[in-house]
């Protein structure tokens, strides 16, 4: 299955960065930025997040809620955090069974070698649980607040 734009956003319920659980449904009838990265602590993702923790107010104010997913364990995500001083919520699919829900575990081709990774993207899924626009294929920098300028357009 991949999630698309007009489509019903797969729900989840993830293990999260300081214990406990986060879900598609505690978010009921809010905006969700949902977000794919492949690893914490790389360059790209590391950018991302600080770009989403730095717009988080903003985000807050156009009442959206953003949450970051990759197959990193939630250890993994604390320390993360710690080091950076994120305020993003992180959730970790270590099984991948999310990632594969909305095909984001790709095919990757990096110098020539194959391998199975994350690829990073993006999704905004409104009240009603649609994705009401995808980002696939991101680059890390400028993407927060691309995503932030097409959600107060509405």
């Amino acid at each position: 299955m991949t999630a698309t734009e007009g489509g019903k956003a797969p729900t989840f319920t993830l293990p999260r960065d300081g214990g406990g659980e986060v879900s598609l449904s505690d978010y009921s009838g809010e905006t969700v930025i949902l977000y794919f990265y492949p690893r914490d602590d790389t360059p790209g993702c590391t950018i991302e997040a600080i770009d989403f923790t730095a717009m988080g107010e903003e985000f807050a104010a156009a009442d959206a809620t953003v949450i970051g997913v990759s197959k990193d364990s939630v250890a993994k995500h604390d320390k993360f955090i710690a080091k950076h001083n994120l305020g993003v919520i992180l959730a970790s699919d270590e099984n991948g069974t999310t990632c594969e829900d909305y095909g984001v575990w790709v095919e990757k081709n990096m110098y020539g070698k194959k391998s199975m990774g994350v690829e990073r993207a993006t999704f905004w899924i409104d009240g009603n649980g649609a994705i009401k626009q995808a980002w696939r294929k991101v680059k890390a920098k400028g993407h927060a607040e691309a995503v932030l300028d097409a959600v107060r357009a509405g």
